[in-house]
């Protein structure tokens, strides 16, 4: 039977018995979202396969994908199945800081999502509770953090807010530099 395996939040692999040879025919794979079957694909595939990755797909979707065996010796009806990407929730899996200076530093993430709305940079200095909010767009993947004390540790927490309302946290720790005596 046809199944997937694989799946993510963009991409699943379908896999399915080896109906037919590369002599005796091709597959028609159609997919589409099922809310909206309009939206249809239709990919062939050769005939010696038996899987293939399905890539640039929605998160938290559920696909009707059917499978249908084009062959000139044998009538094979067609396969299908359901398949659901996950959700795409991937917290920000670095954050660097760079160009630091006695009351600055840059702060850096990666990977920029297009579910991520905005990011929200706390930071604060440690040991301490004063902690400042920092609002950046869900399009830039960096900010410079200004009017700092020298010579301090800071925690840096960035939050990646997603489209659902979920939302993910990744920190690092930044020294400002000492200032210019006198």
């Amino acid at each position: 039977r046809l199944h997937a395996t694989d799946v993510t939040s963009s991409s699943f692999r379908l896999l399915w018995p080896k109906l037919l040879s590369q002599e005796t025919g091709y597959y028609t794979l159609e997919y589409a979202p099922a809310g909206d079957l309009a939206r249809k694909r239709t990919q062939q595939v050769s005939g010696a396969h038996s899987s293939l990755v399905l890539s640039d797909l929605a998160p938290e979707t559920t696909y009707e994908v059917a499978l249908i065996p084009e062959s000139n010796v044998h009538y094979f009806p067609p396969q299908t199945t359901r398949v659901t990407t996950l959700a795409e929730e991937i917290s920000p899996v670095q954050v660097l800081i760079s160009e630091s200076g006695p009351r600055s530093f840059h702060v850096s993430w990666a990977p920029v999502l297009d579910s991520v709305v905005s990011y929200q940079l706390l930071y604060g200095p440690l040991p301490g509770n004063s902690v400042k909010v920092l609002e950046v767009d869900g399009r830039h993947n960096g900010t410079v953090v200004e009017q700092l004390a020298p010579n301090t540790t800071y925690l840096v927490t960035v939050t990646a807010i997603y489209r659902s309302g979920k939302e993910k946290s990744l920190s690092a720790k930044a020294c400002t530099l000492e200032g210019e005596r006198g």
